[in-house]
C-alpha cells in the first residue's frame, strides 16, 4: 500500500512525525504537508503566488515535501505533480486539537483529506484531543488500527472518514464509536484589545473543546471516553430541500 500523509500544522509537527512512524511500518509513506501551520485554514487553496516546494530533513526521521501553501494545495500538487504514482489513500493528521461538530468546516486537516476524496482517492483524517503532554506515538498507533480496520471494510475512491482521538488516559479510549457529526454551535468570542499604539483591535476565542452534547454525535462520543470515526462528504446539497424546491413555481424573470 502507498499512502501520501500530509496535515495542516506543519512537516515538522510532532503528531506528523507520530504517525509517519505508524504508517510506515505497514506501507510506503510520501509526506508531502505546509512548511508552516496551517490551522484554521479551511478548504483555501493558493491561486494568485506560486506554489513553492523543497525536500527537508525532519529532524533525522524522514524526509518529506514542504510545501509554501495550504493543506489542500500539498494534495493538490502531490497528486497532480510530485508523486511518480497515485496512492492507494491519503491521510492528514495527526491534528493537534480535536475536529469535531462543525468545526470540521473549518479544518485544515480535514481540507486536506476533501480534497483527496475529490480526487478520487480514499482519505482518513486523524486528530487527537489537546491535553498536557499529548501522547501522539499512541495516538498513531490507535489511528493505524482504524485505518486498518477502514481498510479491512473496503474504502472506496471519494470516501473520507473523520478520526478524533479523545485524551489517552488511563482506561481511556474505551473503543471505537460511530456517529454523526455535531451541528451543536461553537461558542465563539471576539475579544476586544487594544494595542500599545491605541488601536483596537479583535482576538477570536472560544471554548473548542466544548464537547457538551447529549445527542448521538461525535462530540458526545468523545466525551465518553471513545474514539469516533464520522463518514464525511463533499457534496454540501440539501437533496431533501432540493426536491421539495423542484416542486416550486418560479414566477417569470423577464
Amino acid at each position: 500500500m502507498r499512502i501520501l500523509l500530509t496535515n495542516d500544522d506543519g512537516v515538522f509537527a510532532p503528531g506528523l512525525r507520530a504517525l509517519y512512524g505508524a504508517l510506515a511500518g505497514n506501507a510506503d509513506v510520501d509526506v508531502v504537508a505546509p512548511d508552516a501551520v496551517q490551522s484554521g485554514g479551511s478548504h483555501s487553496i493558493t491561486i494568485r503566488h506560486p506554489l513553492i516546494s523543497q525536500t527537508v530533513d525532519v529532524n533525522g526521521y524522514f524526509h518529506g515535501t514542504a510545501v509554501e501553501g495550504t493543506p489542500a494545495d500539498c494534495v493538490k500538487l502531490a497528486l497532480s505533480a510530485l508523486l511518480p504514482e497515485k496512492p492507494d489513500l491519503v491521510v492528514s493528521g495527526i491534528n493537534a486539537g480535536l475536529n469535531t461538530g462543525i468545526n470540521v468546516i473549518y479544518s485544515g486537516t480535514v481540507a486536506a483529506a476533501i480534497e483527496a476524496a475529490m480526487m478520487g482517492i480514499p482519505a482518513v483524517a486523524v486528530s487527537l484531543q489537546i491535553y498536557r503532554d499529548m501522547d501522539f506515538d499512541g495516538a498513531a498507533r490507535i489511528a493505524w488500527r482504524v485505518i486498518d480496520q477502514l481498510g479491512r471494510h473496503g474504502m472506496a475512491p471519494g470516501q473520507v472518514f473523520n478520526v478524533n482521538i479523545p485524551e489517552l488516559k488511563p482506561g481511556c479510549p474505551l473503543g471505537v464509536r460511530v456517529a454523526r457529526q455535531s451541528v451543536r454551535q461553537v461558542i465563539d468570542q471576539l475579544e476586544k484589545r487594544t494595542d500599545p499604539n491605541g488601536r483596537e483591535y479583535y482576538w477570536l476565542a472560544g471554548d473548542y473543546g466544548n464537547l457538551d452534547d447529549d445527542a448521538p454525535t461525535d462530540r458526545l462520543a468523545l466525551r465518553d471516553g471513545y474514539v469516533c470515526v464520522t463518514p464525511l462528504q463533499f457534496n454540501l446539497t440539501d437533496h431533501a430541500l432540493l426536491a421539495e424546491m423542484e416542486n416550486w413555481e418560479w414566477s417569470d424573470l423577464g
